[in-house]
């Protein structure tokens, strides 16, 4: 081992305790934290005091339970400032959410997560309220999916090989909706999913795109209230317009390099 090997592991730790975080934003006790990263408590206990001192973690209402704090934000509000496809694709993606009376985002992977990198939404209708920074898991949502679908095929089978590692025991329940998913977006080009978020079901329809001058798959998604006659007709008014935005994106994004993590 290197001598700054303990370093890189104790950021990358560190780093872990963080992405536990999820888009609900409920505070999380060590335990919990625990679970979802797979370090032991004594772990998580040394970590997050160190984050604590740091000013990226905070007890939520000087409980036990922990939070993202203000150093968290900071690290993102720059590099959002610093993004150009953030800064380039806002406006037409705002513009969609105005449309569809929803909320529309652009997202790119993080490890098994998808990270949104740009953001819209309706303020007329009540829909969730994720934003630019939040995570949602590539296995069990639409704009995941529909990642999945856009990448080479031997790089699809490797993401799936590991989603259904992580799954365990739901591994078969998995792969069956991920199948799913993937004959709509053979059909259709779009795939759809209804998602619970903040005591709502939401109805979500997404599609893969490449962009800038690497082709760097992202997906759209568009989200919005299910309501009667239910998601497929939301999915018959929400395509036209989100097929047209996916386009006008491909184009408006043609010239930026940007690329995969490490590019």
């Amino acid at each position: 081992m290197s001598q700054d090997s303990p370093i890189t592991l104790t950021l990358d730790r560190g780093l872990q305790v963080l992405r536990a975080f999820r888009a609900d934003c409920t505070p999380l006790t060590d335990a919990e934290l625990s679970q979802r990263t797979g370090l032991s408590r004594a772990a998580i206990q040394r970590l997050a005091s160190t984050l604590l001192h740091l000013g990226y973690l905070r007890r939520a209402g000087g409980g036990t339970r922990f939070e993202l704090a203000s150093g968290v934000f900071g690290i993102g509000q720059a590099w959002l400032d610093a993004d150009p496809i953030a800064r380039a694709a806002t406006p037409l993606i705002q513009a969609l959410a105005d449309k569809m009376g929803a909320a529309v985002a652009l997202a790119v992977p993080d490890q098994l997560d998808m990270l949104t990198i740009a953001y819209g939404s309706a303020a007329c209708v009540e829909s969730p309220r994720r934003g630019v920074g939040t995570l949602a898991p590539m296995e069990s949502t639409a704009i995941g999916h529909a990642w999945l679908w856009g990448l080479p095929e031997y790089e699809r089978r490797r993401y799936l090989l590991r989603l259904l590692e992580a799954a365990g025991v739901q591994a078969q329940t998995l792969r069956k909706a991920i199948e799913s998913a993937f004959d709509d977006l053979r059909e259709w080009g779009v795939c759809t999913s209804q998602e619970a978020f903040e005591h709502g079901i939401y109805g979500a329809v997404a599609l893969p795109l490449r962009a800038g001058q690497w082709r760097m798959p992202m997906a759209l998604g568009v989200t919005t209230v299910v309501s009667p006659p239910g998601i497929e007709a939301m999915r018959a008014r929400v395509v036209p317009a989100l097929s047209q935005v996916a386009r006008e994106l491909t184009v408006l994004l043609a010239d930026i390099r940007v690329g995969p993590p490490g590019h």
